[in-house]
């Protein structure tokens, strides 16, 4: 079957657009072809800087025909109504038409025939449409024909277009179209500097062949693999450690066409500025990768060595002179950059961080929720009254959370925002603070996502929940909560930052009374209900919570229909046993007494559920003992009874696992009671009696969880 290779050349595309522009153009091309019927085999995109490209294997040279019947008017219906159905379908008389008996009558049939196409020519018709209308984030007009009418707007100045379509065995056809002014053909161009001359191809295998030879590397991966085998070997052979960065080598990836990866170096003096200000500032304004040297890694707690004087970059040529001019000029602006970067950490550090407080009083956070200086107050307040139910010391988590924003007005945040906390951390401790204090400027932020650590240190998790508690509070009292995916101020994120700190720490944390607390803290004009609706509020935020923690255990692996179950009974304010029971449950239901129990206990259900319906009543309320004719009834009534106490005795004790097993002492009971037993006896009160039994059943096992729920 034959391939497409499709190429659009252009001036240098910004490199964060280069992965879905790849995407976006193989989905357009491949969802056009399958709407056409033209099924293909398999397709890959590959970008570059000044290039887009797109091979589709097992493309059909023919669309396939299509045979549709159509139907028309009754036998004997107006000739207006004829004449419109035979122009419709093309037939010349009624003669060509079939008659479909029906039950309405007899109906004149046309079978339509379209014959398909050839594939070059439905090409030809869709890619103009594709690259016309190609979602671009930005776009642009350029030349002459940037003043015309309905011209083509493209990322960057498109120069030609290559699409050929054939069979391997054959040489290929031009798909042929023109988009303002620019004709298909087979010709590309090689590196803009090391070999630029033009170069004609045919296929796909042909075209990455003749590229490679002009120095364009065209894969992405492949150059993301280039530079970081590159990266690590130059650093290795002085002795030194790569710092990856897979963020930084994606987006140098698209910097270049054919990698060279050389280093260079900076005055020692800058080391004494924290690594990540230097790496933030090499990293950000020349794309280049820092070095560290693995000697130092066990002086640090995370074991990365720490930052050496030199920094390795990506260039885009082979220059004669083997690099040195492109290494000079980076060390001349990476040493500019370094001592401005220099100057503000050493500015920083002459101003203590509570002296920067005042400054927030005339920050608005919100325009509901007031100043950020109103805001520290509030999560200073929170975080001491939750210092005590998660082990910290109240006076250094009060400074903490005090100081903890500080940062925020220092010179090196306001030139890398990515680094708040962190600098905060590196002022208070050379201010003096006590270790915890300052690990909480960095700490309370976490954890931002499902792959950043949670803090351990009491005072770090008393002021990070007190932060995401406020926020979330804060944006739930002025109505301003996620709907659907839009979630502006991040709370979900936060919420489940929340759940994280809880359940990772294993914290026994009153949600409910908290959130309560911090409603209290709130400016009045964030009151959007009245007073009397006060406390409605911090429920509904526990809703919510309850909702996030249902999707944290699932996407950990845990079965939905046992959080459902354990859910189904409430107190989803204490978020830590509400994992417990799950853990528990699941165990207990891998077990044979589990399931078994399980079935016994949905068998009761569903009994219940019908006598009940039939009933229209519930069965609630003790059994009469003296009703029990059978000596299973009996077995029964004792283990439930015992089971009762056992269990709730385990889960007062929060011994969940115990109560488990207490469970599974109904196990023997509950299959002799069905085995010997009828249920819907013919003597009404005995029936009536026997229900109740089994609603005791139901009742006995919703001390852990609600069975019902449970699937299986």
């Amino acid at each position: 079957m034959p391939d497409l290779l499709l190429e659009l050349f252009s001036e240098e595309i910004p490199a964060r657009m280069q992965a879905k522009a790849a995407d976006d153009l193989r989905r357009m091309v491949t969802d056009k072809l399958v709407a056409e019927g033209l099924v293909y085999e398999g397709a890959k995109a590959f970008v570059t800087p000044r290039r887009l490209a797109l091979t589709v294997h097992g493309i059909p040279a023919r669309q396939p025909d299509l045979k549709t019947e159509r139907k028309g008017p009754k036998i004997g219906a107006a000739d207006a109504a004829v004449q419109g159905f035979l122009k419709a379908t093309g037939l010349t008389s009624l003669d060509e038409a079939k008659i479909q008996r029906d039950p309405k009558g007899d109906f004149y049939i046309a079978l339509i025939e379209k014959p398909g196409r050839a594939a070059i020519d439905v090409l030809a018709e869709i890619l103009p449409v594709i690259v016309r209308t190609f979602p671009w984030p930005k776009s642009m007009r350029w030349g002459e024909r940037s003043a015309k009418s309905g011209a083509l707007t493209w990322v960057r100045p498109l120069h030609s277009i290559i699409a050929t379509f054939g069979p391997e065995t054959e040489d290929p056809e031009v798909v042929k179209f023109s988009i303002d002014g620019i004709e298909t053909g087979q010709i590309t161009h090689g590196h803009r500097f090391l070999a630029p001359s033009a170069i004609s191809v045919r296929r796909f295998e042909d075209y990455e062949a003749k590229l490679k030879a002009a120095k364009v590397v065209l894969d992405s991966q492949a150059r993301k693999d280039i530079i970081l085998a590159d990266a690590k070997q130059l650093a290795f052979a002085q002795g030194f450690e790569l710092v990856e960065d897979q963020v930084l080598l994606d987006e140098v990836s698209g910097l270049v066409e054919w990698p060279v990866v050389l280093m260079g170096s900076f005055d020692q003096e800058f080391l004494s500025i924290p690594g990540e200000v230097i790496r933030a500032t090499i990293r950000n304004n020349q794309k280049c990768f820092v070095v560290s040297d693995p000697k130092d890694s066990d002086k640090n707690p995370d074991k990365t060595g720490k930052l050496t004087n030199k920094f390795i970059l990506t260039a885009n040529i082979e220059a004669t002179d083997g690099g040195k001019a492109i290494v000079a000029g980076n060390e001349r602006v990476i040493r500019a950059r370094l001592s401005d970067a220099k100057f503000f950490y050493e500015t920083d550090l002459k101003t203590r961080l509570e002296e920067r407080l005042p400054k927030f009083d005339n920050i608005v956070f919100h325009e509901k929720l007031g100043t950020q200086g109103e805001r520290i107050k509030r999560i200073e307040r929170l975080a001491a009254e939750i210092a005590p139910l998660v082990g910290a010391d109240v006076e250094k988590t009060k400074r903490a959370a005090h100081l903890a924003k500080a940062d925020l007005l220092t010179e090196v945040v306001g030139e890398f925002p990515e680094l708040q906390g962190l600098m905060g951390k590196y002022y208070a401790l050379a201010q003096g603070e006590d270790a915890s204090v300052a690990a909480a400027s960095e700490e309370h932020y976490k954890p931002q996502g499902p792959g950043d650590r949670v803090p351990t240190d009491p005072v770090s998790v008393a002021v990070a929940l007190a932060d995401k508690i406020d926020t979330l509070v804060g944006f739930w009292a002025i109505d301003e909560k996620p709907t659907g995916s839009k979630d502006p101020y991040a709370l979900r994120r936060a919420a489940l930052g929340v759940i994280r700190l809880i359940v990772e720490n294993t914290i026994r944390l009153p949600i409910l009374k908290v959130a309560k607390s911090a409603i209290l803290g709130l400016p009045e004009k964030a009151a959007k209900y009245p007073a009397a609706d006060a406390q409605k509020r911090p429920g509904d935020l526990v809703s919510f919570f309850a909702d996030r923690l249902k999707v944290q255990l699932r996407d950990q692996g845990a079965r939905h229909d046992l959080v459902d179950a354990v859910f189904a009974l409430g107190g989803q304010d204490d978020l830590l046993m509400v994992v417990r029971r799950v853990e528990a449950l699941a165990k207990f239901l891998d077990t044979d007494d589990g399931k078994n129990l399980l079935a016994g206990t949905k068998r009761a259900n569903n009994i219940l559920g019908i006598e009940e319906k039939k009933d229209k009543r519930s069965f609630d309320g003790a059994p009469d003992t003296t009703l029990y004719k059978l000596d299973e009834e009996k077995a029964l009534a004792k283990a439930i009874d015992q089971v009762k106490s056992e269990a709730g005795a385990a889960v007062a004790k929060e011994d969940f696992a115990a109560a488990m097993s207490a469970m599974a002492k109904l196990r023997p009971a509950v299959d002799a009671f069905f085995d010997k037993v009828k249920v819907n006896d013919d003597e009404p009160n005995v029936r009536e009696n026997r229900l109740k039994l089994l609603n005791e059943i139901r009742a006995a096992t919703r001390a852990v969880a609600d069975f019902s729920k449970i699937e299986g």
